[in-house]
């Protein structure tokens, strides 16, 4: 059971009514994170901003396979699962893929070299090397494209920690950081 209380749709702060809305209209559903994030429609709006401008420039793939790489590396069961069910079923990343994600890795070499910069930007909490740059922008990305990685780091940051602190309730196919990738 969550150790914050998670409020149902309805009961969520005026202010958050919208953005929920909004998350309803794209998903069909309001997972427990948001209504939980909700309790503070300053810091849902922050997180839905935050995540509106990075999925108009990263690809869908490359943010659920960071992410799939931050949540295994925080320990955020919450985290995996949601985004190992909509790298499956969004993405469409296969379950190797994922598996390798969760590793830190991928199958593909250009988002292998994103998914290790931001496991290393991550690791080494943004103090990265040159060849840590090097290495990302030898890969094919962008200056901007590098800011977009860093960024979707500290996105996934956000959401690992408010659910390991609340132990959100997962509502999502369950998949444990801690079992075997």
């Amino acid at each position: 059971m969550s150790r914050l209380a998670i409020p149902a749709r309805e009961d969520a702060p005026a202010a958050a009514q919208p953005l929920l809305a909004a998350v309803e209209k794209q998903l069909g559903v309001v997972p427990n994170l948001f209504r939980l994030v909700a309790t503070s429609p300053a810091a849902l709006e922050g997180y839905l901003g935050l995540n509106a401008a990075l999925g108009r420039t990263l690809d869908v793939k490359t943010r659920e396979r960071i992410a799939i790489t931050v949540a295994q590396a925080n320990g955020c069961d919450y985290c995996l699962s949601a985004h190992s069910y909509v790298g499956l079923n969004l993405a469409k990343i296969d379950d190797a893929e994922i598996t390798l994600n969760r590793a830190g890795h991928s199958g593909d070499a250009k988002a292998d070299a994103a998914i290790v910069f931001a496991r290393q930007v991550l690791a080494a909490r943004g103090k990265v090397n040159d060849a840590d740059i090097a290495a990302v922008r030898l890969a094919g990305f962008s200056e901007a494209q590098v800011i977009e990685i860093v960024a979707s780091v500290a996105l996934n940051v956000l959401t690992n920690y408010i659910n390991n602190v609340a132990e959100t309730d997962i509502d999502f196919p369950v998949v444990l950081t801690a079992q075997a990738a």
